[in-house]
């Protein structure tokens, strides 16, 4: 297995805060929910069907009219078995912190990126950008006053277009997961909360997508195509803090996966608590023996350190950095042993918007080519519930670069 000698995280606060793990190894390759003025039983809202019934073919509205439930989302993959002696596809999850669709007009644009390179991604919604200002104090966070959160709350131009965005996103097969409320990161964050503590947390998280039209007032627009309460399968804590207890929790919700691990080598994945675990990993930094976890916050620290604007005659040279790392990973795995790979970032311009660039610069090389697959986390986790537990058990033996003879390793 790849070594590392130093492994050391922390967390800063810039525009978002996200967890910073910097390794050196072989560089071979209880609060109450919010009070969010629900709806009453008479507003002629429609349960929607369970998973196991049959679609009738009619709009589900829910609730005060937020959601609703279509039907089975569209253009989703049918997960198929390994057949004996087959390679295993190489998958890529492209997974996006806070999905808010703000002035740069970010979220439309990965949109369009994942659709145009044969894609899906996973949005993690930061469901208080559809709580607006005015409304703060109906967000109880734990160990926190109501309405504080250590992000800003979205304008009412921002919230009906990131409405806008989620609805697309989630017709043209993407994932909306979450990311919980306020960003709470450090002392007072996710990892001093209880399990009770991110249960109210995971309940508002809820509670705001599918009230957005009580507490915006717009009665006009139209609900989010899905039921939330039954899409949501995962999300990724911010700094990536506070798992043992979140699982727990978790748990409560029928998840069936969680992206908060702070980082772990290309292996293939296994479950924790019967949820299933995708860490963000650690990929092999260009021209150097060091390690980089694959976030754009990781990159930039590795680089300009905490500073988010630094020296624009470098900017060229880091983006070919962050693309370069993120391929050596890939490549690792893609000529080795396909173990999943994932990559977490922020619709962020840090130094110039390089490392959008370079994600998108590996969008465009890695999802089209043979075998590979760029899927969304739920639909990655679609396909190992559908494989044999002892084939993944055996790939989970293989190092990342570990290439066995595929026609006889899974026979």
């Amino acid at each position: 297995m790849y070594g590392v000698t130093a492994l050391s995280s922390i967390c800063v606060a810039v525009a978002l805060v996200v967890g910073l793990t910097r390794a050196s190894g072989e560089g071979g390759g209880g609060t109450p929910a919010a009070a969010s003025a629900a709806p009453s039983a008479g507003t002629g809202a429609s349960p929607a069907p369970s998973p196991t019934e049959s679609w009738d073919g009619k709009v589900h509205v829910l609730g005060d009219g937020s959601t609703a439930y279509t039907g089975p989302q569209p253009n989703q993959p049918k997960p198929e078995k390994l057949k004996p002696g087959e390679k295993p596809p190489q998958f890529v999850v492209f997974s996006w912190d806070g999905a808010l669709e703000g002035d740069d007009h970010l979220f439309s644009h990965f949109r369009k990126v994942a659709k145009d390179n044969n894609a899906h991604m996973t949005f993690f919604l930061s469901s208080m950008y559809l709580l607006p200002k005015s409304k703060a104090s109906l967000y109880k966070p734990p160990q926190h006053a109501a309405g504080e959160a250590a992000i800003s709350y979205a304008t009412d131009a921002h919230i009906k277009d990131t409405l806008g965005q989620l609805r697309a996103a989630w017709q043209d097969g993407n994932e909306i997961g979450t990311h919980f409320n306020g960003h709470f990161c450090g002392k007072q964050g996710g990892g001093d909360w209880s399990q009770e503590e991110w249960k109210s947390e995971i309940e508002q998280s809820y509670a705001f997508v599918q009230n957005w039209k009580t507490n915006t007032g717009w009665k006009d627009l139209p609900p989010l195509p899905f039921d939330f309460k039954k899409e949501l399968a995962g999300g990724r804590a911010p700094c990536l803090e506070g798992q043992k207890n979140l699982l727990k929790a978790a748990k409560e919700f029928g998840w069936r996966y969680d992206a908060s691990s702070p980082g772990d080598f290309q292996l293939w994945p296994t479950k924790s608590q019967g949820i299933w675990n995708f860490p963000l990993q650690l990929l092999p930094y260009p021209k150097s023996e060091k390690q980089v976890l694959s976030m754009d916050f990781n990159f930039l620290y590795n680089q300009s350190g905490d500073n988010t604007k630094g020296d624009p005659a470098k900017y060229d040279e880091w983006r070919k950095l962050t693309r370069d790392g993120y391929l050596n990973g890939f490549n690792r795995v893609y000529n080795g042993s396909r173990a999943p790979m994932y990559v977490g970032n922020h619709f962020e311009d840090w130094n110039g918007g390089i490392y959008m660039k370079a994600v998108e610069d590996v969008v465009k090389t890695v999802c089209t080519r043979k075998d590979v697959r760029c899927v969304s986390f739920k639909e990655l986790a679609d396909w190992l519930d559908a494989q044999d537990p002892k084939v993944l058990e055996k790939l989970r033996g293989l190092d990342p670069a570990q290439a066995p003879d595929w026609r006889t390793f899974l026979k």
